[in-house]
Order: structure tokens, then sequence, then C-alpha cells
């Protein structure tokens, strides 16, 4: 598996993990970063819990195809959050961008090899 790609699919683990703990216990920073639990929440839970599946998946058996469609998916939501969220200031935003660039330099890689 190339380094870059199992970089991503490790800190979607690492991030998606203790997000979708706490989106399951109705943490309170969850609450602070992402609302009051509600329905369009839950859904959120069940994107995240199919990015952190995948990512898993993807890691035991690699498939840089299939990693492509996923990190690309990914790239896509996340920059297009500060304008769906109306701020570039939110933390969830930023953390979203961050995760974005790093996808987007493993989509290159991809894409060239």
């Amino acid at each position: 598996m190339p380094a870059l790609l199992a970089i991503s699919l490790a800190l979607n683990v690492v991030v998606l993990v203790p997000v979708c703990i706490g989106l399951i216990r109705n943490a309170t920073w969850v609450d602070h970063a992402l609302g009051p639990r509600q329905p369009a929440r839950q859904i959120l839970l069940a994107v995240y819990l199919s990015i952190l599946l995948l990512s898993l998946l993807l890691l035991l058996q690699p498939r840089p195809d299939a990693a492509f469609g996923l990190l690309a998916a990914q790239v896509i939501y996340k920059v297009i959050s500060p304008w769906s969220v109306g701020t570039w200031r939110n933390p969830v935003v930023l953390s979203n961008l961050a995760i974005a660039a790093v996808h987007a330099v493993t989509i290159a890689s991809l894409w060239r090899a």
C-alpha cells in the first residue's frame, strides 16, 4: 500500500473513532461542535461510521482504486463545508479543510501512480 494512502486511511480512523463515540454517547463537546442531537446529526453519524468502516477495510485489504473514490468524496464534501456552514471559523470546518488537504495530496499521488 502506498504510504500516503495508509496515512490518509489511518487519519480517518484516528479522527472518526472518537467522533463516532462522542456522537453515540451524546457527549457535551459534540453538542458544542455539531449542535444538539436531532435526525441530521444522526445521519452524519451514519456517514462517519461508513467512512470509518471503509477506511478500516481498506487498511486491511488495500484497494487504491476504491480508496481513491472514498477520499475524493471526502475532499469534495469537506471543501464545500465552509460554504454550507456559512463560516470558515468553525472548528469542524477547519479540521475538515486540514483533512481534505492531506487527502488531496494522497489523491494526487494515487493519480500519478
